[in-house]
């Protein structure tokens, strides 16, 4: 294993970033808790993803009042692979001949090619994204058949040592499944095609140190206008058999460390499919938690998100999300040390601003977080945003045969029940 695939698999910032002539070298994502797409990491705060038409459409077209509730957009890249001998891939996105706005993830066109394919495969070493050789011989659909296999943990936890947790954050086995399952696709389609069109979106988690990230499905009907008769029932049954049904929210994906304890926790889409409305609750009370008590000042800025959120979808006319989640993410890294004071001439204690701005050094976690020392605001940074639109439809798609009235109402009924789970919890705290 390379040292910067080693780096990342720990959750750590490799700064060697693979940046060539007209190319970037991707990197594994390693925060993604949930969805099934391939995830990858171009940048210190730009990821990228396999583009799907209606959501690129989506992203291009959403009005300003659900903007901000959304990842930034950043536009489209064409990502290209080889292989070594071992079987190992490396994968590069490469910027476009053709105005972006009109390229999909379709059968590559002449115009698909990338501006300037300088990177010499031959002498250079790829980074390794594809490790196990046997795995990778596997078809799709015995990768698909294995994915609810009995060896596999729903429910994953590590003890981490105290002190500087940052290097010790593990890779999060969702998203190495996600990476190994996509990039055996791609590879399966090389002799026909190696050119493949990613979006590029801002990457939620890059400001904090120790990302605690839940992924939950919105809203009580997960198919498309468009699935198969197959598909629909298919997606049917999972709402039906999970808290989706009774309450439009389901827990998709998550992972937490709890500070108090030292536990790294991780929770997959399986696991949160069995849940009841009880098992959601304690998931969610989980989540909140340093590993003993409720941490009440995550809540009450997640709920004034949530709430101005279900304001917007409100009033948001023909939209439906369908088979879209909601992220939740902050930081469950220890809180930063106060300044030291010192003495000052006249004999009393002054903080000194020196001190302060040399906080940044004092370990690996402050390159982790950026330029943003979340630590040291009054109130902690917690992030909520909506994403993945792969099935999205409004009255602007006018190639879509079917026009919905009002607001989603599915969704906005799992944002109405999250609300009163997360109240009732912020009531408790203060019991």
């Amino acid at each position: 294993m390379s040292p910067a695939l080693e780096a990342l698999m720990e959750g750590c910032r490799y700064p060697g970033k693979g940046e060539m002539k007209g190319g970037v070298m991707l990197e594994p994502f390693v925060h993604q808790v949930g969805g099934h797409s391939c995830v990858l990491r171009f940048g210190e705060q730009t990821i990228c993803k396999p583009l799907i038409p209606r959501e690129h459409q989506f992203y291009k077209s959403l009005p300003p009042e659900i903007r901000k509730f959304t990842p930034q957009y950043k536009g489209v890249v064409s990502v290209s692979f080889e292989e070594d001998e071992e079987g190992n891939l490396c994968l590069i996105a490469y910027p476009l001949h053709s105005d972006p706005v009109d390229l999909e993830n379709k059968e590559p066109s002449a115009d698909g090619e990338p501006k300037n394919k300088l990177v010499k495969w031959g002498k250079k070493k790829p980074s390794g994204l594809l490790p196990d050789n046997d795995r990778a011989r596997q078809s799709r659909k015995e990768e698909k058949g294995k994915s609810n296999r009995d060896d596999t943990a729903e429910v994953l936890y590590y003890s981490l040592e105290k002190g500087n947790v940052v290097p010790q954050i593990k890779h999060n086995p969702w998203s190495q499944q996600c990476h190994q399952q996509h990039l055996q696709r791609m590879k399966e389609n090389s002799k026909h095609r190696n050119q493949h069109k990613f979006i590029l979106l801002e990457n939620l988690t890059w400001r904090y140190r120790v990302p605690c990230v839940l992924d939950l499905k919105m809203g009580t009907r997960q198919h498309g206008d468009d699935a198969s008769e197959e598909k629909k029932a298919n997606q049917i049954r999972k709402c039906q058999q999970s808290t989706s049904s009774s309450i439009g929210v389901r827990l998709c994906g998550m992972q937490m460390f709890h500070n108090a304890t030292g536990q790294l926790i991780f929770m997959n889409k399986y696991h949160g499919r069995k849940l009841s409305l009880a098992g959601f609750k304690e998931a969610l009370c989980q989540f909140f938690s340093d590993g003993r008590v409720l941490r009440r000042e995550l809540l009450t800025p997640v709920l004034q998100r949530l709430r101005e959120m279900r304001a917007v979808l409100e009033a948001c006319e023909s939209y439906r999300f369908f088979s879209s989640s909601l992220l939740i993410i902050y930081d469950g890294a220890p809180p930063a040390a106060p300044p030291r004071p010192r003495p000052s001439r006249g004999g009393e204690e002054e903080d000194d601003e020196d001190e302060e701005e040399d906080d940044d050094d004092d370990d690996e976690g402050a390159a982790y977080a950026g330029r943003h020392d979340l630590s040291s605001s009054a109130s902690p940074a917690v992030d909520v945003r909506m994403i993945d639109f792969a099935h999205t439809t409004c009255r602007d798609y006018g190639e879509d045969g079917i026009v919905h009235e009002g607001g989603d109402s599915g969704y906005i009924f799992g944002l109405q029940n999250l609300i009163s789970i997360l109240s009732q919890l912020e009531e408790h705290s203060n019991d």
